[in-house]
């Protein structure tokens, strides 16, 4: 890292610098980092992103933590928290492992709180982006009608092209979970699960029910795209969708659900639009048919060097322009990862409807 240059994480509308420390990483952790606030010591800065409450002893901060991530404000033997504490001159007190509760950091100066505060919510940032992603906003598209022509495709494609190099029956999604992914949440206690699901139903008041009318979206599934640059050596290819009526309402409203849960914290911007799209041929199926692929080319990286690429060239030559149907869309579903209903469509944790 070029230390005149180091990265820069936004958290509260502020600007902080991340100093990256080498040290030995623990319990197959990534290496602990150590964060100071920028372009000026956070001490000299108003406290307006959180409340520092004075007590009798000086001052304190209560910080609500997701118990996974306690070991990265704990560290290795605690050497992360001692840290803390002594160059903050402040007291940081965590709840047992497992046990959902906060953090509260108590110290004799107002300054020492803040500056505790501050490096705690920067290293929680930085790690809550390596978690793998827990939920999804999804868009269902398993109604059986769509079911049916996908089971079609899958019989004619391995029928017309299970000869080419790489193509087999184990790159299919199930086609009871075939869906439009909008966005990946990293949702670690029930807190935040009902975070999001509040902030679904502000969505549908907000801008969801004006942009659908208050009725279902009628969509068409038609089509097949690839993701990479070589129709040789596909890694996922993508049935496309689009409003019979020619409109842009599913985009639209895709986009702006987006844009509120990143300003909320709750997501990543990944991409300036979402792309819609409808898996049915994904090469991370062959060693885990529940795989699901982040929409993050970082947390693509290591999972892309394992995969076998398949030759995908006749599938786009003989089936370009297959029609899986069409389907009305009711709902905006905060998907579970690696889960099942009763229908074999993944849990839902909280649902937007359209009427």
């Amino acid at each position: 890292m070029d230390v005149l240059r180091p990265t820069l994480i936004r958290i509260g509308g502020r600007v902080y610098r991340k100093n990256l420390i080498q040290e030995q990483a623990y319990q197959h952790e990534e290496e602990e980092e150590d964060f100071c606030a920028g372009p000026g010591d956070c001490a000299d800065e108003p406290c307006d992103a959180f409340v520092v409450e004075e007590t009798e002893k000086g001052f304190q901060c209560r910080v609500e933590v997701p118990s996974p991530l306690y070991k990265y404000i704990i560290g290795k033997k605690g050497e992360t928290k001692k840290k803390l504490e002594t160059e903050t001159r402040t007291s940081i007190s965590i709840p047992k492992p497992g046990v959902e509760g906060e953090i509260v950091i108590t110290g004799q100066h107002r300054s020492g709180v803040i500056s505790a505060r501050t490096r705690i919510d920067v290293l929680l940032d930085s790690f809550r982006k390596k978690q793998p992603f827990t939920h999804f906003l999804s868009f269902a598209l398993n109604q059986p009608a769509i079911q049916e022509k996908f089971l079609q495709f899958k019989e004619e494609v391995l029928e017309k092209c299970s000869k080419d190099h790489g193509v087999s029956s184990s790159l299919f999604q199930n086609p009871a979970k075939l869906h439009l992914t909008l966005g990946t949440l990293v949702l670690l206690n029930e807190q935040e699960i009902q975070k999001a699901c509040d902030l679904l139903q502000r969505c549908k008041e907000d801008f969801v029910d004006q942009i659908a009318g208050g009725k279902p979206l009628t969509v068409e599934v038609a089509g097949v795209e690839y993701m990479n640059d070589d129709p040789a050596m596909m890694d996922v290819l993508y049935a496309k969708v689009h409003m019979k009526d020619g409109s842009d309402r599913l985009q639209v409203i895709a986009d702006q659900l987006v844009e509120r849960f990143v300003a909320s914290g709750l997501m990543l911007k990944e991409w300036d639009r979402v792309k819609l799209h409808a898996t049915v041929m994904n090469t991370l199926f062959r060693k885990d048919p529940s795989a699901e692929e982040r929409n993050n080319t970082m947390a693509g990286k290591s999972s892309f060097k394992e995969r076998e690429s398949f030759n995908g060239r006749n599938i786009l030559k003989l089936f370009e322009n297959f029609y899986f149907g069409e389907v009305q869309l009711d709902a905006v579903h905060l998907s579970q990862r690696f889960s099942s209903d009763a229908s074999g469509y993944y849990a839902t944790s909280g649902r937007l409807t359209f009427s």
